[in-house]
């Protein structure tokens, strides 16, 4: 198990870049990183900002797992936590609340809340992703940045 604990400081996420590429080279999964990284630099910034407020003398905690078939992140905060279960939806969220969610959900195989949201787990099945899984995730992505239509009077 690796472990990484930093401040509830956004300019720390440098650290969380370094960790996650340390990590993927050890193990030996750098064709994973760019999937990883964008998921959980996302879930370590909701628990810096939304999690513990940005404040400083809060901390946020990071750990990475490998297991049978994958590897998992669990990214933790000191903040009261939240109610996840309105963030079950596997379509886009209308405007930007729960957008970081979505992305974290669409970009890992799967994603659970625990500690009364103050925990999130995102699990990565790296013997290799099914081409529907893969061609999932691109569409779900591809539905949610689709530029909007605009109606012309």
């Amino acid at each position: 198990m690796e472990r990484l604990v930093i401040q509830s400081d956004i300019n720390n996420i440098i650290d969380v870049e370094r960790f996650i590429a340390l990590v993927c080279d050890r193990w030996n999964i750098n064709n994973y990183s760019a999937t990883i990284s964008m998921s959980l630099l996302q879930a370590v910034e909701n628990a810096i900002v939304h999690g513990n407020n940005s404040d400083t003398s809060k901390q946020v905690v990071i750990t990475a797992e490998q297991g049978r078939g994958g590897v998992s992140f669990v990214v933790s905060d000191e903040g009261p936590g939240f109610d996840y279960s309105s963030y079950n939806s596997s379509m886009p969220p209308e405007g930007d609340k729960g957008m970081g969610i979505y992305v974290m959900r669409s970009l890992s195989d799967k994603m659970s809340f625990s500690n009364g949201g103050k925990t999130v787990r995102l699990d990565y099945f790296v013997s290799g992703i099914e081409a529907t899984y893969a061609l999932e995730r691109i569409m779900r992505l591809k539905k949610y940045y689709a530029p909007k239509a605009v109606v012309q009077v």
